[in-house]
């Protein structure tokens, strides 16, 4: 359901603020809206996605683990639906259903220690000598008869429950909404942890940019991304390099600032020099360029990446000139599954009229124009994989994928409809 008033869609930032005054439909909705017109994409998907599912944990109706797991699939997949070509919202998912499994899990072995130590000590206070009883007091009553002792009288009772004491025992229709409120706060933890790591892994991949980049070095970038910027900004504090921006559009408006003037900006004031390169003319650089550093949109199980379109072109350039491909990506980007047949043959198509406009003339009218948003770069053109837990090859995939994701999720289909 798109927002009421026409023609206008709540920012991000907006969004995310509003979501503990607005009710929980809502905020899903009003993401979805803003996913489907691509105003959220690229690393701002896997951070509204885990506010989003933070929200279904804490203020959603739940009775049980099933219940909360099904609840957050259902979220998940209609975002996952809404953006298809953003693979980091269904890792956020899949990552965030592991951990209710861990947490659910952790409670019920926590429980089962409980309840074993709880048997030891009734086993324990069973196998000791039986105390020894009181002796007979006899007293006599008004009448004058004699009658036995209470003690005796309470050794051979049973007693009522309603006699013992408050707080002696705690039904389990109390027990359990404390359970689950227990589980509620640790899954919340839980992902504002995962947060954390979202919002910490740029800063985290730049603390290597001083290993990977070397003084004198001649450093190609294609559209950089904020995680490429802050890693040439924290290179540009130690180092003195070159770096050739590529992927320039070659129509800009009257008036408009440069591309990436900010990011030139800081690099000159850092001692280092910048070279802006049309995406058809950076071959011709090629053979002076030291490595090529790009970011991926999403890492799959083969290694293979999810770029911005017309990153391939530098990938396949610096393999023509065996030039080492350096790939910056946060660990929450890499996907336990392999890329889709259509994405590793073509690609993810878009607006064409972003690059043609229809009215220029009646022949734009007779031609099919295709705008690729992004492209898959094969592993084989990867030299090394920078992440926020350091560099990464290949080999490492496997114990990456397990350390995050539960085994039920990496084979878990986030299809609309068959969660």
């Amino acid at each position: 359901m798109a927002p009421s008033q026409a023609g206008y869609a709540p920012s991000l930032d907006k969004l995310l603020k509003s979501l503990k005054n607005h009710p929980l439909e809502a905020s899903i909705d009003a993401l979805i809206f803003l996913l489907t017109r691509r105003q959220v994409h690229g690393d701002d998907c896997a951070i509204a996605t885990a506010h989003i599912l933070l929200q279904v944990v804490a203020r959603s109706k739940w009775n049980d683990v099933d219940q909360l797991l099904a609840r957050v699939q259902k979220a998940g997949s209609r975002l996952v639906y809404a953006a298809p070509d953003e693979p980091v919202i269904g890792n956020i998912v899949r990552r965030v259903l592991g951990l209710i499994r861990d947490e659910a899990s952790e409670e019920r072995n926590a429980d089962d220690l409980s309840e074993s130590a709880s048997d030891i000590q009734t086993l324990t206070t069973s196998s000791s000598p039986p105390p020894r009883p009181p002796p007979l007091v006899r007293s006599t009553t008004a009448g004058g008869s004699m009658s036995v002792s209470k003690s005796m009288f309470n050794l051979l009772s049973v007693a009522d429950p309603a006699d013992l004491p408050t707080g002696a025992s705690t039904p389990v229709s109390q027990a359990q909404p404390a359970s689950i409120q227990a589980l509620r706060s640790e899954v919340i933890d839980g992902i504002e942890e995962i947060m954390d790591e979202i919002s910490q892994a740029d800063d985290q991949i730049a603390s290597f940019a001083e290993i990977q980049i070397n003084p004198g070095d001649y450093v190609l970038v294609y559209r950089p991304s904020k995680t490429v910027e802050k890693f040439l900004v924290k290179a540009a504090s130690k180092r003195r390099f070159t770096v050739f921006i590529a992927g320039l559009e070659p129509h800009k408006k009257q008036g408009a600032e440069a591309p990436y003037a900010a990011l030139r900006k800081k690099l000159n004031a850092a001692g280092v020099n910048t070279v802006n390169l049309a995406s058809n003319g950076l071959t011709a650089y090629m053979a002076r360029v030291s490595k090529v550093v790009i970011s991926a949109k999403a890492v799959y199980q083969n290694g293979g990446l999810l770029v911005d379109s017309g990153s391939c072109i530098a990938v396949q350039a610096a393999e023509a000139y065996s030039k080492p491909v350096i790939v910056l990506c946060g660990v929450y980007k890499f996907c336990p599954q392999d890329p889709s047949e259509e994405l590793s043959w073509g690609g993810v198509k878009g607006n064409s009229s972003a690059e043609v406009s229809y009215a220029e003339g009646a022949e734009v009218d007779e031609l099919e124009v295709e705008n690729t948003v992004t492209d898959y770069v094969r592993p084989e053109h990867v030299d090394i994989y920078l992440t926020n837990l350091g560099p990464q090859t290949l080999h490492h995939f496997a114990g990456i994928l397990a350390d995050h994701y539960k085994p039920e999720e990496m084979l878990l289909s986030l299809q609309l409809g068959e969660a």
